[in-house]
């Protein structure tokens, strides 16, 4: 697959097979991520990858506190702001509303959209769940080139015929991630992910997000 073919054909899959993906494959996309760059190239970025009964220990703990109502917010980590500015609100309300819509979830169904959110915390029925992590005394920069690294994993996986879902969602229930994977206190959770192969009979993977007039995002200078 070509550079081309593979940033136009990755998505955000919210439904997949539980067709397996070996860890030989994972490796291959892994080592072809760790060639994503980064400032003065410190590569600030740890991976831990899961699946069988590790991840069934995870997605069985988060859902617990999921169901008690148990969840972090995202300021508290300084990760989304607790206001959002007009534009970036009503990109992420239209998301919302075109997914709600494909599955027929109506506005104001508490259950269903309850439901639907914890499929985040099961990868969505992905194999494979990735988290993402960095050196907690790093800065901004070093969010930035993770940010990058997990850019190229997501295309990487496209090579493969795989189909990934970033998830902040994880942000919200950070212990039992720390504890089953012995992840060091001394670093920060970035991002989860699910990965696997899609479900192409899925109707919410029929969902291709929006993007912006390119003439309302780049500024062009000296030409």
């Amino acid at each position: 697959m070509n550079i081309e073919d593979a940033i136009k054909s990755r998505k955000s899959v919210r439904a997949f097979t539980d067709q397996p993906v070996d860890q030989e494959t994972i490796h291959k996309i892994l080592e072809l991520a760790q060639r994503a760059p980064s400032g003065t190239n410190t590569q600030p970025w740890h991976t831990y990858v899961c699946t069988g009964e590790v991840k069934d220990a995870i997605v069985k703990d988060v859902c617990e506190l999921f169901d008690q109502g148990k969840a972090s917010r995202y300021e508290d980590f300084d990760y989304y702001p607790p206001v959002w500015e007009p534009v970036h609100r009503d990109r992420r309300r239209q998301l919302g509303w075109e997914l709600y819509g494909l599955l027929g979830i109506e506005k104001g169904d508490r259950v269903r959209t309850a439901a639907q959110s914890k499929r985040n915390f099961k990868f969505f029925d992905a194999p494979v769940g990735l988290f993402f992590t960095t050196d907690a005394y790093l800065g901004r920069g070093s969010w930035f080139d993770a940010g990058l690294y997990m850019q190229t994993v997501m295309l990487a996986a496209r090579a493969f015929g795989l189909h990934t879902c970033p998830q902040a969602a994880w942000i919200s229930f950070q212990d039992p991630i720390y504890k089953h994977l012995n992840i060091p206190a001394d670093q920060v959770l970035l991002s989860g992910m699910a990965l696997g192969y899609e479900d192409t009979d899925a109707i919410e993977n029929t969902l291709v997000s929006k993007r912006e007039d390119i003439e309302n995002v780049v500024t062009y200078a000296g030409f």
